[in-house]
């Protein structure tokens, strides 16, 4: 099954979170099929903290994939955010 999950990068106490779609039986930071865009949990300025390709998330639950509840809940926000602007 393929899930849309985030995965972990950055520094020590700068976490870093890209959106991938990847088989649920993969490690979390592991193989991905593919990157959907990022989450910055730690954004300052005028630095972006969410950007996702929604097309390709579209795509992906169109064919079955499951999004994390995390996922799900910074998806929900940014298309509110998108939908606003």
């Amino acid at each position: 099954m393929v899930t849309i999950r985030l995965s972990r990068g950055g520094a020590k106490k700068q976490p870093f979170y890209h959106v991938v779609a990847t088989d649920s039986r993969a490690r979390r930071d592991g193989r991905y099929i593919e990157r959907l865009g990022f989450y910055n949990p730690v954004a300052r300025g005028d630095a972006s903290a969410v950007q996702i390709d929604m097309d390709r998330v579209d795509y992906w639950i169109g064919v079955g994939a499951q999004m994390s509840e995390r996922v799900s809940r910074i998806v929900k926000g940014y298309r509110k955010e998108n939908a606003a602007a």
